[in-house]
């Protein structure tokens, strides 16, 4: 069987598409398109569903994948190296949130590229989960970060750690409620506070509403900036509320800048996982990288 056609066949399965596995191939979509039609037919079976919006892989054609992609990562992997060079750097396309990744990921895995012979460089991306899930994928990445576990056999996925969600505001808000009354009466002591928040659809608002008090929250943000650090800022500036996650804000709730407004028994959990494509932990500096975010979580949780 002809690599070239398995690699067009897997760019497609991982792309879903045509056109943009004709993108990463460099190559015109009538050209992949006849690639994949010659490889069904040396196969006798379909390997996509056409679409009105790209492809869907066929049961033959999720089988071929999870056999075919590890070894052809594993080539691709060979074939970039320089065999002859020992010490020439292995590069890691890592992928995640920005902020857990800038915050926890990327001073874990800056250990190993140091100069002790570990020989690792690190490209990084941030995304949203499903934006860090589709590159994977597509191999734009080698190892990402996500808060969504993937479906299917093409991705393989284990928990990496679970992160603790906190209502906070400035100590001015804090003053203005009173201690206690959001224990006492809920939601409806928080009414009137403008809130911070990612995104106008407020998911992590939402989420911690829908978790300890069992509603939906009214309103809309106040301050609207998709980086949890900078909701963090303008919380502690006192921008209004805000649900973050406790490892980011510890130190600012250590120094007084934010205050938690309320602390239910079982706080609001949000998962992460460390995932790879299948089979592409047998490439050395993807598994030294990945054990090493297995290792550092161990002290995250």
């Amino acid at each position: 069987m002809d690599l070239a056609l398995l690699r067009t066949f897997v760019t497609v399965h991982r792309a879903g598409s045509f056109t943009r596995a004709a993108a990463l191939l460099g190559l015109s979509q009538p050209a992949v398109t006849s690639q994949i039609r010659t490889l069904e037919r040396q196969l006798g079976r379909p390997l996509f569903l056409r679409q009105p919006r790209g492809v869907t892989p066929t049961t033959m054609g999720d089988e071929l994948a999870h056999k075919a992609a590890p070894h052809l990562d594993a080539l691709v992997e060979i074939a970039e190296s320089d065999l002859d060079d020992e010490s020439a750097l292995r590069t890691l396309h890592l992928a995640g949130p920005p902020e857990f990744t800038a915050e926890r990921a990327l001073p874990a895995l800056t250990e190993l590229t140091g100069a002790d012979g570990q020989s690792l460089a690190l490209r990084t991306s941030f995304g949203t989960a499903e934006e860090v899930l589709e590159g994977l994928a597509a191999g734009h990445h080698e190892l990402a970060i996500s808060t969504l576990r993937p479906r299917g056999a093409l991705l393989s996925a284990s928990p990496l750690c679970d992160e603790e969600h906190v209502l906070v505001a400035a100590p001015r808000w804090a003053g203005r409620i009173g201690p206690g009354t959001v224990r006492r009466t809920g939601a409806a002591a928080l009414k009137s506070l403008p809130l911070v928040e990612v995104h106008e659809s407020l998911p992590f608002v939402s989420r911690y509403w829908a978790s300890v008090f069992d509603t939906r929250p009214g309103g809309a943000g106040a301050v609207i900036v998709p980086d949890l650090r900078a909701v963090m800022a303008c919380a502690g500036a006192g921008a209004g509320l805000a649900v973050l996650p406790r490892y980011l804000c510890a130190s600012a709730l250590d120094r007084g800048e934010l205050v938690l407004l309320h602390d239910p028994a079982v706080p609001p959990l949000r998962t992460y996982f460390l995932v790879v494509r299948t089979g592409s932990l047998a490439l050395p500096h993807v598994a030294r990288a990945y054990e090493r975010l297995q290792r550092a979580a161990s002290r995250w949780c």
